[in-house]
């Protein structure tokens, strides 16, 4: 009799264990501006690399580094640890060449109303500039930091300067380094002061409003080995910029480091105990760009037919590891906010409406 007892007990304690492992405590979410579900999922354009105004008298150089017969070779050479990694634990969505639609549910397709939507659940037709003043709708992070759990346990980092309006600085009540910021934290690491210091003394490309993508990572990275918080913020830019900039190596570099930074990211986490097993990875754009017409791969918003088309990806201990997702399925930014609140058990609340959260993850 005691055996009959014994065996559901013990059954109970190890499933107790198993749910405990897979909880998700922390979550990193991570935005490369503007990077097309085109090249994410097909890797090189060699439209667009055969094109003299783009590839700028380097077309062997693209061709030696990311081509290949199909594009499920030439997707692995741009991102080989999006289709390794996050392919075999995760799940990807946005290729359309299966009917899996991600999108805009804003009508403007550029940066601020882009990542207003992703952070807030809300497509505002209010917000419609980059110049907007600070974001008067809450936002996920803004959620999070009033429940004790995340409280004073969450940064933002980004290339830039436009996330101190768009997370809302002066409201957040979290750090929020845009560009060439600087944390105001009396207790910086050495790491941290020197970066600070190359920060300000850096090529300036972009002008003042943004930084090259290097130094906002690397000064989330110190902040996360420093300060360790449950939520962390990276948004990387130059794959925008070089985009606008006509010079397709250059954006094909870009996504590709981008690829190698969140490896490292992954990498940093899984070998920390305070997130080891216990974090969620939200990776995604807050646009897409031209297609139909090749010669307006460089440029989006409302006049770019195409540039309302985004893709998103996601992986956290305990989400099943679907892969590519290859069934026809229509997303849309708007819901990302609510889903990366659900990943942490909660449900996103705020004065605005909110998009509902993508079932599909979750199962």
């Amino acid at each position: 009799m005691r055996f009959k007892f014994f065996m559901p007990a013990l059954l109970l304690l190890i499933m107790q264990n198993s749910f405990g492992q897979s909880r998700i405590e922390n979550i990193i979410i991570i935005t490369t501006d503007g990077l097309r579900w085109e090249e994410v999922f097909g890797g090189m354009d060699s439209a667009i690399a055969n094109n003299a105004k783009f590839h700028l008298g380097d077309s062997s150089d693209i061709f030696s580094h990311y081509w290949a017969a199909t594009g499920i070779e030439r997707r692995k050479k741009l991102m080989p640890f999006l289709w390794s990694e996050i392919e075999q634990k995760g799940q990807l969505y946005g290729n359309r060449t299966h009917d899996n639609k991600v999108d805009n549910a804003n009508p403007y397709w550029f940066s601020y109303p882009g990542y207003n939507e992703i952070f807030t659940g809300y497509p505002d037709e209010k917000v419609n500039s980059n110049d907007y003043m600070n974001n008067p709708n809450t936002t996920l992070l803004d959620f999070l930091q009033k429940q004790p759990k995340y409280k004073n346990r969450i940064a933002a980092f980004g290339a830039w300067e436009a996330f101190n309006r768009i997370l809302n600085e002066p409201r957040a009540g979290f750090p929020v380094v845009a560009a060439f910021d600087t944390l105001t934290d009396a207790k910086l690491t050495s790491r941290q002061l020197l970066l600070h210091e190359m920060n300000r003394n850096s090529f300036r490309p972009f002008h003042d409003g943004e930084c090259l993508d290097l130094l906002t990572h690397y000064q989330a990275i110190e902040y996360l080995h420093a300060k360790k918080p449950k939520v962390l913020y990276i948004s990387y830019g130059e794959t925008d910029e070089w985009a606008h900039a006509g010079q397709y190596r250059l954006y094909l570099n870009a996504a590709r480091q981008v690829d190698k930074w969140i490896e490292s990211i992954w990498e940093t986490v899984q070998s920390m105990p305070e997130y080891k097993n216990k974090t969620a990875i939200f990776i995604t754009t807050d646009h897409g760009r031209g297609d139909k017409v090749k010669t307006e791969w460089t440029d989006h918003g409302q006049g770019i037919s195409d540039a309302h088309q985004i893709w998103f990806a996601v992986m956290a201990p305990g989400v099943a590891g679907k892969g590519e997702m290859k069934t026809p399925g229509q997303y849309y930014q708007k819901q990302f906010a609510q889903t990366m609140a659900a990943l942490l058990g909660l449900t996103f609340t705020a004065e605005h409406p909110v998009g509902d959260k993508i079932e599909a993850v979750l199962k």
